[in-house]
């Protein structure tokens, strides 16, 4: 591995990070859905003070990019206005939230993250800011692959439950008690020692051996968890990919043109609600066999300080050249922004070149140092042991 500063935290909008293009800030959408209106606003707020990019990022967040210190205060009014930003800080850190974007106005998904984002600014649970929760309470599971700490779900008749992240059952609860069973779980994550110097999650500390208490008894299976979405058509609209996670203030604009809301994915997908036509734009993804759906790259140089090779670049010229089952992550550095977990292969910039790392993450040992990327296009028979 090469070694890169390791923040432990995300940004937000109230707490922006610098990145090589500007200040990074992140807006949370409340349930995970954006009005028309809201969609607008932003697309606006990235033109005028921001360099026009627009992350979507795998916590089911957008990121305006290249904001100048003097522009922030600026968009943080225009946020405000937009009914997009957190009273304080430790609000916002805390409101960390993957929200299913298959729900229906009939079912109970929208009001439950509408309880639990109420909970979480009312709590004084000094989380760290990588912890989150997921509500995935549909008749199948959709964010079981995806960064979440603790879980609301089903189980297989329907009935709620509460789950650690990292723990095979879950706890029943009823349907009053599904936010408040949540948030004793998490503080006990924080009681029993999960989190030490501002970092820990719940499936790593479960591992290290940590034993949920009897009052969290473990005894319900969740519902199966659904094969993974691919754009498309779907009862609830249209979900459409945003190739390598970012596009421009434009695309925005169009899908605000569109007057649909937008529901957001930590899959670096947007569902257009309601939509019955795929949207075309740069930069967006509207079949399912696209090959830059093979690929994760983060923002990489120049745009973030700590990346050593433009990941977009080669991310693009390695899409189409990648087997259909072959999953690729390219990454700047090796904090591995773009994709904590393991993929079938993951390139890892560094000073010398690139690293090579398969079936693993960022954090793993590389079969291969300092490769080219010029010439992993030439051949790249050698990201799954062609040589």
């Amino acid at each position: 591995m090469s070694a890169a500063a390791i923040k432990g935290w995300c940004p937000g909008a109230l707490r922006p990070m610098q990145s090589g293009d500007g200040l990074v800030v992140r807006v949370r959408p409340f349930g995970g859905r954006l009005e028309a209106a809201q969609v607008a606003g932003l697309a606006e707020l990235a033109e005028r003070y921001g360099n026009g990019l627009i992350d979507v990022t795998s916590r089911a967040n957008l990121q305006i990019r290249g904001v100048s210190e003097q522009g922030h205060r600026r968009l943080l009014d225009g946020l405000a206005l937009l009914r997009l930003l957190d009273p304080d800080t430790d609000i916002e850190a805390r409101r960390n939230i993957l929200v299913t974007p298959f729900w229906n106005s009939a079912d109970e998904t929208q009001a439950l993250a509408a309880e639990l984002e109420e909970a979480l600014a009312d709590s004084a649970l000094d989380l760290p800011t990588k912890f989150g929760f997921a509500i995935d309470d549909g008749r199948s599971r959709v964010l079981a692959g995806d960064s979440a700490d603790v879980r609301i779900e089903r189980d297989r008749d329907g009935r709620l439950l509460v789950r650690a992240d990292g723990a095979r059952l879950g706890h029943s609860v009823a349907r009053g008690e599904a936010v408040s069973t949540a948030l004793a779980l998490a503080s006990w994550f924080i009681s029993s020692g999960g989190a030490k110097g501002g970092r820990g999650r719940m499936a790593a500390h479960i591992a290290a051996g940590a034993v949920l208490p009897e009052s969290f008894s473990c005894e319900t299976e969740p519902a199966p968890v659904m094969a993974a979405s691919q754009p498309g058509h779907y009862p609830h609209g249209a979900l459409v990919g945003v190739a390598f996670g970012q596009m421009l203030h434009t695309t925005l604009h169009q899908f605000a043109g569109c007057g649909h809301a937008l529901r957001m994915t930590p899959w670096r997908m947007v569902l257009s609600e309601g939509k019955r036509e795929m949207p075309s734009g740069a930069g967006l993804i509207t079949e399912p066999y696209d090959p830059a759906l093979r690929v994760i790259a983060c923002s990489g140089a120049p745009r973030c300080r700590e990346a050593h090779a433009d990941t977009r670049a080669l991310a693009s010229a390695l899409a189409p050249r990648i087997g259909i089952d072959t999953r690729l992550h390219v990454s700047g550095c090796a904090k591995g922004c773009a994709r904590s977990g393991a993929s079938a292969v993951t390139l890892v910039a560094t000073s010398a070149g690139f690293d090579l790392v398969r079936d693993g993450s960022t954090r793993d040992e590389p079969v291969l140092r300092g490769l080219n990327g010029a010439d992993i296009v030439s051949d790249p028979s050698i990201l799954v042991g062609g040589h």
